[in-house]
């Protein structure tokens, strides 16, 4: 019997998306106010879910609070309040799209979590625009 169990968090963050060898004609048709030279930010909600069966002596498919820490200390501490492009290491050659930064966060967390849950990404970069990862 499988159950998903979702962690939520929160961070903010700067990007440009800006692709370097392009020309800025074309960085700015395809990416448009998303690459301004000067960054903007996000308000991003993140939803870690993991999907396991649940232990039969807590009940729990996977402590949610050690899941939350985990997010924190690994993603958040990272990536909330910074320049993407600039701060993150991860972004140096990596364009940092929602999308990209969802395959990370799920990299990042899938060497912290064992591999017998099965491990979900969903990031809100804005309350319209969401990406999932991976998807099966």
């Amino acid at each position: 019997m499988k159950v998903a169990v979702t962690r939520k968090e929160h961070f903010n963050a700067a990007h440009r998306l800006h692709n370097p060898e392009w020309t800025d004609d074309k960085n700015q048709m395809v990416f448009g106010k998303c690459n301004n030279p000067n960054y903007h930010g996000h308000n991003y909600d993140l939803e870690v879910t993991l999907v396991g069966t649940p232990d039969p002596a807590t009940g729990y498919v996977y402590d949610l609070k050690v899941l939350s820490d985990l997010i924190k200390d690994h993603v958040l501490h990272h990536f909330d309040h910074k320049n993407l492009n600039l701060d993150v290491a991860y972004f140096k050659e990596l364009n940092p799209t929602a999308e990209n930064i969802a395959i990370v966060i799920w990299r990042i967390l899938r060497q912290q979590i064992d591999n017998q849950y099965d491990l979900k990404i969903k990031l809100y970069e804005t309350e319209r625009n969401v990406v999932e990862y991976p998807i099966h």
